[in-house]
């Protein structure tokens, strides 16, 4: 157990400074601190989530009895990925920082933006580091130990929602560098939009769809036999879903549309760090990107 966690632990860290240094030193690219940090962050969480979404087919595709049925990838893939969700809140505020410097504001700031950039991010990104946290602190636990093996195939498919990420990443990356305009921006964003609606929105509905077909019950009835525990937690990681894909929606219909909010005065660094900025998680969900870079074409 211990040597998979440590495993996790050099893995992602490793391969974030090891991208990180190539973009920024590989002669053909020589990138910028910020935007070799933003992307490698990006690049790692695409790499997690091909990892867990295979990991997620071969178990799922594995169990014959979605119960009963076991596979040794399901517990070793939790404790090798427990690792990334610690490193990602750190990843997260790295880029959000960047962000924040490649608006200005460190010009006339010394030292102080980063301590105000840190409180910043944890404002307006809390759900995205509330949820890292359950992940490690409930979820964890609650997998490896509390199952008691049983359930392989639900956490199986419950990997699978990492299908969207890649998507998300690359979403956030054309944002980054104002390529709305481009054709692989909309294609990328319709192809986020329908994975990330199968893969995390319709994710628990699914999941008590099978179970009740397993248990010979209706659907309506699945949560009542169910200990109350699984409808708290479903319950639980699927709000956020629902809330980012709000987001998602509506950053879609403004790319789609073609609409734009000219008249919004443009969101500074010192809106963010003041509290001032609408509140948007800058996670790559919001849409308030989408729309001021979308005004400038």
């Amino acid at each position: 157990m211990l040597t998979i966690l440590a495993a996790g632990s050099v893995f992602f860290p490793g391969l974030f400074v090891l991208s990180k240094q190539c973009l920024k030193h590989i002669p053909a690219l020589r990138w910028s601190e910020g935007d070799a940090v933003i992307v490698s962050a990006r690049l790692v969480s695409s790499v997690q989530a091909i990892m867990a979404s295979s990991a997620g087919y071969i178990i799922a595709s594995s169990c014959d009895d979605i119960v009963e049925d076991q596979h040794w990838l399901t517990s070793a893939y939790i404790l090798f990925a427990v690792p990334y969700f610690v490193y990602d809140i750190y990843a997260m505020f790295m880029c959000y920082w960047y962000k924040l410097r490649i608006k200005g504001h460190e010009a006339d700031s010394g030292a102080k933006p980063l301590g105000a950039a840190l409180t910043s991010y944890l404002r307006r990104e809390f759900l995205m580091v509330l949820h890292h946290i359950v992940m490690v602190t409930v979820c964890f636990p609650v997998s490896v130990f509390w199952r008691q093996g049983k359930g392989d195939y639900f956490q199986g498919v419950m990997f699978l929602a990492e299908v969207s990420t890649p998507w998300v990443c690359l979403g956030k990356i054309l944002i980054q560098y104002k390529q709305q305009h481009t054709l692989l921006h909309k294609v990328n964003g319709a192809t986020m939009l329908v994975t990330f609606f199968i893969c995390r929105v319709l994710l628990f509905p699914y999941l008590y769809y099978a179970y009740g077909r397993y248990a010979s019950i209706p659907l309506h009835m699945v949560p009542f036999n169910v200990p109350w525990q699984v409808n708290l937690g479903a319950a639980m990681l699927m709000a956020p879903q629902v809330y980012w894909f709000s987001l998602i929606c509506r950053g879609a219909m403004r790319l789609f549309t073609g609409s734009s909010r000219s008249r919004r005065r443009p969101i500074t660094a010192k809106d963010e760090l003041d509290g001032q900025a609408p509140f948007q998680p800058a996670n790559g969900y919001s849409t308030h990107a989408t729309e001021q870079n979308s005004d400038s074409h």
